[in-house]
């Protein structure tokens, strides 16, 4: 069950295993399990204790034994999660149809007395997909579309790099509709988090405050300047600079499992760097929709054992503290358990963007705020004009002082006929 295991089954029968058996023969204890010296297993209850005439539990041995018990039990529930969508697979073309019948909104609940004219709904439900490089984001792209496009022969939407070391990957961000003559459900394609936090969080934090749009290119401060000279000039080619941005709804992370199963069976700095960086990114404050953190998607399970793959399924589920529903294993396999994990995840997605969607801002709430506007402006309005008035009368009567000279805006004084000087009494009442 090494990370270099290859599964023996061709590429269209992934899923064509006993999961029962795999289930009773768990390898979680052996890879994940460490036994204490001198232990011993209490056959009533379990739990680990020292042979020392008394029974006594050491604190250390027995979190060590809920902690494998815990991960036992974790893999369990992924085999079993695998086994289950086996057996319902045969309801593919029901779920098929209820993903096909969406529109936004639907699946949106009414919590607190709310209704859905109560929400901001989107026109589309708007999928961010973000991940590492050579995590399979556009694979998976493919191969969520095919799932739904009538012409299984049809070409394949989203650009895939062969070899992700030496690949350009994706450099301007690209909008799939999901089917591809819908306006319901939209997913975007991004390019690969590079693992350097300042570079992602800017991104990343770009994207859920600002929206995306299809075809902006994305630069990192950190890429060399002959390849931001290169992207600028495939950038004029294009142009979004009038096209509309979307707001993300919910974000679908993908991870190459075969990297997982790296990490976990070498201990080099370049291996564990890889589940750093997924961790890092993967609990970034901006990601999560209230308590709602990204859904976990696996690549690259067809290049693995099965067992294997509930290792990595195991293993993330830990690191990340999300459930097992929370992640899907969706490997290269053309068969039905792989359609209906496609499926499955995206179910699991879009009712989770349903039920976030902004409160809509409140009529009396639009009223007041443009009312408030209005008065300012006026206001201000106002002002100016009298301002101007008494500029202009100045201008064209000037100043007339108490002797009957007026003063004109140059300056100058000139003695007005007719005009009589005012005497003020009260400060010549000593004369007489």
């Amino acid at each position: 069950m090494g990370g270099g295991s290859v599964s023996s089954q061709g590429e269209d029968s992934c899923s064509d295993v006993d999961f029962s058996i795999l289930s009773s023969n768990s390898p979680i204890r052996d890879n994940m399990s460490m036994k204490v010296e001198n232990d011993t297993v209490n056959g009533e209850n379990g739990l680990a204790q020292v042979e020392t005439g008394e029974r006594n539990i050491g604190p250390s041995s027995f979190d060590l034994e809920v902690n494998n018990r815990r991960k036992e039990r974790i893999y369990r529930e992924i085999l079993q999660n695998y086994d289950g969508r086996r057996i319902r697979c045969n309801t593919l073309k029901e779920e098929r149809e209820k993903i096909l019948s969406y529109r936004p909104g639907l699946w949106t609940e009414n919590l607190g007395g709310s209704k859905l004219s109560d929400y901001d709904v989107p026109k589309t439900t708007c999928l961010l997909f973000i991940g590492p490089r050579g995590s399979g984001k556009s694979s998976l792209i493919n191969r969520i579309s095919q799932v739904f496009d009538v012409d299984k022969y049809a070409p394949a939407r989203a650009q895939v790099s062969c070899n992700s070391s030496t690949g350009d990957g994706t450099y301007f961000l690209q909008e799939y509709m999901i089917p591809r003559d819908s306006t319901s459900i939209c997913l975007y394609d991004t390019r690969c988090l590079s693992g350097n936090p300042n570079d992602d969080d800017r991104i990343l934090y770009q994207w859920m405050t600002e929206g995306v749009c299809h075809g902006e290119l994305v630069l990192r401060r950190t890429d060399d300047q002959s390849l931001k000279k290169l992207l600028k000039k495939r950038a004029c080619k294009t142009g979004c600079f009038f096209r509309k941005r979307m707001k993300v709804n919910f974000v679908i992370y993908v991870v190459n499992g075969l990297s997982v199963l790296k990490s976990l069976e070498n201990t080099g700095t370049l291996e564990t760097g890889y589940t750093d960086m997924v961790a890092s990114t993967f609990n970034c404050p901006y990601l999560p929709f209230k308590d709602d953190k990204p859904v976990l998607v696996v690549t690259h399970g067809d290049l693995l054992s099965l067992p294997d793959r509930a290792r990595v399924c195991a293993y993330l589920v830990e690191l990340l503290g999300i459930p097992p529903a929370q992640i899907f294993d969706i490997p290269e396999c053309d068969d039905h358990v792989t359609e209906f994990t496609v499926i499955e995840m995206l179910n699991y997605t879009l009712g989770h963007a349903d039920r976030n969607y902004p409160p809509k801002i409140r009529t009396m709430d639009k009223v007041h705020k443009a009312s408030l506007s209005l008065y300012l402006i006026l206001l201000i309005l106002g002002l100016g004009i009298a301002i101007a008035l008494a500029c202009n009368k100045f201008r064209r009567h000037g100043h007339l002082d108490a002797f009957g000279w007026k003063t004109i805006a140059s300056g100058s004084k000139h003695k007005v006929p007719g005009s009589q000087p005012k005497i003020e009494w009260h400060k010549i009442r000593h004369i007489w």
